[in-house]
């Protein structure tokens, strides 16, 4: 019986760093159980009612496995949790006193993100 699926990442598969990001998680141990989503290739059905391209494309989105959305910091939390190799890093990504502060990290990061995609394309 396979195992089931323990979350699934979304990313813009037109974005040079989200590429090469993706193309490092898959390749750990674990991924496997992880549903990979270009939303660039992705339909309406593949996202989601609650997630169009639109809001996938502005910052990385996660479906946990019961279902939740969650994006962010919050979302890299949640694919760390999911790898053997980075459950050590998911836990204390998703401590609070830890998500605040990698949120405004990541925020901060979204806006020098168009300059860094032209740099890597």
């Amino acid at each position: 019986m396979p195992e089931p699926t323990s979350c699934t990442v979304y990313y813009d598969g037109d974005c040079p760093i989200c590429q090469r990001e993706i193309a490092f998680y898959r390749r750990r141990a674990g991924a496997e159980h992880v549903s990979w989503v270009d939303i660039e290739s992705a339909d309406g059905a593949d996202l989601g009612p609650d997630l169009d391209k639109a809001q996938a494309k502005a910052r990385l989105h996660v479906r946990l496995a019961d279902g939740r959305l969650v994006s962010g910091a919050r979302g890299f939390a949640a694919l760390w949790l999911a790898l053997p190799a980075f459950r050590w890093a998911g836990r204390i990504a998703a401590s609070p006193p830890v998500a605040w502060p990698l949120e405004r990290l990541y925020r901060a990061f979204l806006r020098v993100r168009p300059w860094l995609q032209r740099r890597f394309a």
